[in-house]
């Protein structure tokens, strides 16, 4: 999309009033992009799409609270919607197995990061967001995957997308195993607070949820 070179002759109003559409029409299709892709993780696991929509609302909560760009929340929440759309590239044996994970299972839907970052970063204006998804299973300590980046290398938006992505997954039921209570969850978090996950962006977390949690295990 773009001005035509007759839409250039427009008067200033005028001009305005088309641009503002385009602006319009690119939201539009940013969010429809945003929802279909989603609703392709509904039909893949409808868990995952939940948790998906959960995690959103926390991370620019987070965001916002970090002080991060209004660019940048786009970006992260974005990120936080659709970090495991790289999930519809797993068998569903693994994802759904009933029991642990073999090794070579495990490193199967550990690719799920870097398929997410496959997927999003062709969609225009979606390239930062595939970069937060690519790292939200980064460690502080470097441990993580898939690039064993550390500390500062890590996107903002990554490390808070991993602490809330942890949080969730904890307290939210598997097929192989239930879900902890919320105080159990931020327990284990602060166990693992600078080792696995950033420091401040976990304080915060816990700062402003503390009153919180109850109500937001409830609707897991």
């Amino acid at each position: 999309m773009g001005i035509s070179a007759s839409e250039a002759t427009l008067s200033p109003a005028d001009l305005d009033w088309r641009i503002r559409d385009l602006e319009n029409q690119l939201r539009l299709l940013r969010t429809g992009s945003i929802c279909a892709l989603n609703q392709m993780l509904d039909l893949k696991d409808l868990k995952t799409g939940l948790h998906s929509t959960r995690l959103a609302e926390w991370a620019v909560r987070l965001g916002e609270d970090l002080g991060m760009s209004e660019a940048a929340l786009r970006d992260l929440e974005i990120g936080a919607m659709l970090h495991d759309i790289g999930k519809v590239g797993v068998p569903d044996a693994i994802l759904n197995k009933p029991t642990a994970l073999e090794p070579e299972e495990r490193k199967q839907i550990e690719k799920h990061a870097e398929y997410g970052w496959a997927i999003l970063r062709v969609i225009p204006g979606f390239k930062p967001a595939s970069l937060l998804v690519l790292h939200h299973h980064e460690r502080m300590d470097g441990k993580g995957y898939p690039a064993g980046l550390n500390h500062a290398e890590i996107p903002l938006g990554s490390r808070i997308i991993s602490v809330i992505d942890a949080f969730d997954a904890m307290v939210s039921d598997r097929s192989y195993r239930k879900g902890v209570n919320a105080e159990e969850a931020v327990r284990r978090l602060l166990a693992d607070s600078g080792t696995q996950f950033d420091s401040e962006v976990l304080s915060l977390f816990v700062d402003i949820t503390l009153t919180d949690l109850v109500d937001f295990t409830e609707s897991v």
